[in-house]
């Protein structure tokens, strides 16, 4: 099973267990996230396709780190004009891991499932 999930404005397709470095996100070392615009959802040949989004799917991942890519060099340069400019910079990333992907009518059967166990309850 796999998904194609937009995550800080770029699209990655993503399985459970996978690790993906992705613009730096907001939150902590350690936090769960929930990404819910899944574009493609991919359960065992079964293709969902979203317009834009696939409704009541979404994308669990957990922050593993914050950290910086590789260094990238800017250089421009003119010929025969005397102009050079050196620049660079390092992107700021955050390495997720994703735990699981949910399946657009997974969710509410959970739901329902805890509520037969209250009306259960309250019967006795």
């Amino acid at each position: 099973m796999y998904a194609i999930v937009e995550i800080a404005g770029q699209q990655f397709k993503v399985s459970k267990d996978l690790k993906v470095y992705v613009h730096r996100l907001a939150g902590n070392e350690g936090d769960a996230i929930s990404f819910a615009k899944v574009l493609l959802l991919d359960d065992n040949g079964t293709v969902t396709l979203g317009a834009p989004a696939v409704d009541g799917a979404s994308v669990e991942a957990t922050v593993i780190k914050h950290l910086q890519g590789d260094k990238v060099i800017v250089f421009k340069k003119k010929r025969r004009k005397g102009y050079k400019k050196k620049n660079g910079h390092r992107q700021a990333l955050t390495q997720i891991q994703i735990s699981g992907i949910t399946l657009p009518g997974a969710a509410p059967k959970k739901k329902a499932a805890a509520k037969k166990t209250e009306e259960t309850a309250t019967e006795e």
